[in-house]
């Protein structure tokens, strides 16, 4: 299994209700398809810099998941079709690695 995020923005006339039902239903997808949701995060409406189907500001949803690589041509599927998603985007996940500090190899200054 791979992590995955995702960025999905919807039109901003949904109500609470309406986005609270599409975040549930979006998660009981990645649960059937063997998946599991990491994260979740609610950004809230945001204005756009530009419009997007006549739209001038949208609700942002931000998710974090794992789940096998053919989810990812279903979810996009499944985005497109559904008329409330202005936007839809997932990405691999990339953890960021420590790196040891350099010790310079100068002394200090004294």
């Amino acid at each position: 299994m791979k992590t995955y995020e995702s960025v999905t923005i919807l039109k901003p006339q949904l109500t609470d209700n309406e986005v609270a039902a599409f975040v549930e239903k979006t998660k009981a997808f990645i649960a059937s398809s063997k998946g599991e949701v990491l994260s979740e995060e609610k950004l809230g409406r945001r204005r756009f810099s530009h419009e997007i189907n006549k739209n001038r500001e949208g609700f942002y949803l931000y998710l974090k998941f794992k789940a096998e690589p053919t989810i990812v041509k279903t979810w996009n599927n499944n985005m497109k079709l559904n008329a409330n998603v202005l936007r839809s985007i997932v990405m691999v996940a990339c953890e960021p690695k420590n790196k040891p500090a350099k010790k310079d190899s100068m002394p200090a200054a004294v």
